[in-house]
């Protein structure tokens, strides 16, 4: 039984779990004024969501202290940068909730894995999602 044992092991080493957190938390902060999601696996998705939405209500107060810690987990300048200054003035009035897992009906080519959408959630809703891809 895996009582009290939270979180996914993505059948990886803890190493390769760090750095594939890192590069996914990266690209997700540099796609906010551009597409707005990244597609990815169902569990991936969900693996990277909380950690996003913990560095986003980080980026909510901009000081030292909260600029250094983003950097020790993401460890990329240009996306802590767009953190600080796009992403938490952006959902400086939000309570949370920041992000959103969307499914897709199609599945991965390769090894037939669920793909999902992660992406944010904006009042204007101006990132659209094609109507074909998402399942119901």
């Amino acid at each position: 039984m895996r009582h009290r044992y939270a979180g996914y092991k993505l059948n990886r080493t803890s190493s390769h779990r760090k750095a594939l957190a890192k590069n996914m938390l990266r690209s997700f902060f540099l796609e906010f004024d551009r597409k707005g999601y990244i597609v990815t696996t169902r569990t991936k998705a969900k693996f990277i969501q909380p950690k996003v939405e913990k560095m986003i209500s980080l980026a909510r107060t901009k000081s030292v202290h909260n600029i250094r810690r983003a950097m020790a987990v993401i460890g990329d300048r240009e996306a802590v940068t767009k953190l600080f200054d796009q992403i938490g003035p952006y959902y400086s009035e939000r309570p949370g909730g920041y992000t959103r897992v969307l499914g897709l009906a199609r599945t991965r080519l390769g090894d037939n894995a669920p793909r999902a959408y992660l992406g944010y959630v904006r009042d204007e809703e101006a990132v659209a999602v094609p109507a074909s891809d998402v399942e119901e």
